[in-house]
């Protein structure tokens, strides 16, 4: 299965606030875009060059809760076949 990249990479970012304004200085002067135009994927690219500690605290963050989601969605899964495999013994033992 190929994996698509997430289309928000793309998005020009809009210095709305304080915090983007400066990202976006920042990382418009490192990268000097042709375009003129930031985006996410640049801010994340230079974030984990320059504060990686941050890129990968988020990372890890969204990966156990990723693990944790699929292992919730196993065990529900699980549950669910349990009682279809019950529901299917007890009509089978009406039939009889």
């Amino acid at each position: 299965m190929k994996q698509e990249n997430n289309p928000t990479l793309n998005e020009i970012v809009q210095p709305d606030n304080n915090l983007k304004n400066i990202l976006v200085e920042h990382v418009g002067k490192k990268l000097k875009p042709e375009n003129g135009h930031v985006t996410v994927e640049m801010i994340i690219e230079v974030l984990a060059d320059e504060f990686p500690e941050t890129v990968l605290v988020l990372a890890e963050e969204n990966w156990i809760r990723g693990y944790q989601q699929g292992s919730e969605d196993v065990e529900t899964g699980r549950k669910m076949m349990e009682k279809e495999n019950e529901k299917r013994k007890s009509c089978k033992l009406c039939e009889d």
